[in-house]
């Protein structure tokens, strides 16, 4: 790699996404151990805070090259935490790698469309299905325990349609803001801005897409297909 490529804002947004993680993981820990939190709440609160930083990296990195970093390097990082349960607010015995799995495929839709000093940036299709697997499936799956009472199983897998319902009310919601509000902002000032109409027709159909991916993919797969379905959707759709 080209020393020329790192800048100090680089390095400063590298140390700044460390810390971050590392405070957010002892954070959820410390809720779990030392103020009862259960352990599906604390690992949601982190799935959401490690989610919602992708805005950050958009503000912290001048190069798309070193920004991916951090994320590439939590695959590694997830699975030594899932495979040893060092963080107990994270990780049961029970856990599915699923946090492996959204580094994945946030390192994937990043690295494909964040283009910060390119001509065109379309790093808004990469964080709607970010956004979709950070407060659609965080939301379906806490509701869903609580107030799920019309379950359906795909293979090994149980879901409510109570938490599908709100899977797909969250994701379309959260897919129209990112594909509204995103483009020409301070975060992707070189997207292409996206009207109002099909941004709500994307939304819909991507938002579908997510409930309907997320019902049927084994445990803790769908941090991996959902991202990537609906970004892929989204991209379809702005392009037709």
């Amino acid at each position: 790699m080209n020393h020329e490529l790192i800048t100090n804002q680089d390095l400063i947004g590298l140390f700044t996404s460390y810390i971050y993680a590392i405070s957010l993981l002892l954070f959820g820990e410390g809720l779990h151990r030392f103020f009862g939190v259960k352990q599906d709440i604390t690992r949601k609160i982190i799935h959401i805070g490690g989610g919602m930083w992708v805005f950050a990296i958009l503000l912290l990195f001048k190069n798309w090259q070193i920004g991916i970093i951090p994320f590439a390097t939590f695959i590694g990082i997830n699975y030594l935490l899932y495979r040893y349960r060092f963080i107990s607010a994270m990780d049961r015995e029970d856990s599915s790698p699923g946090t492996v799995y959204f580094a994945i495929s946030i390192t994937l839709l990043f690295a494909l469309l964040w283009r910060p000093n390119g001509l065109i940036d379309n790093v808004p299709i990469a964080v709607a299905g970010a956004m979709s697997m950070t407060w659609g499936d965080a939301l379906a799956a806490l509701i869903g325990r609580r107030f799920g009472k019309h379950q359906y199983q795909v293979g090994n897998s149980i879901r409510s349609w109570e938490g599908s319902a709100v899977m797909f009310l969250v994701s379309t919601t959260v897919i129209f803001l990112v594909l509204r509000l995103l483009p020409g902002s301070l975060f992707s000032p070189l997207a292409t801005l996206v009207s109002i109409n099909r941004a709500i027709l994307a939304a819909i159909l991507s938002g579908a897409c997510a409930t309907l991916v997320e019902g049927i993919s084994p445990s803790g797969t769908d941090n991996l297909s959902v991202p990537l379905v609906v970004a892929g959707v989204v991209w379809v759709m702005l392009q037709v």
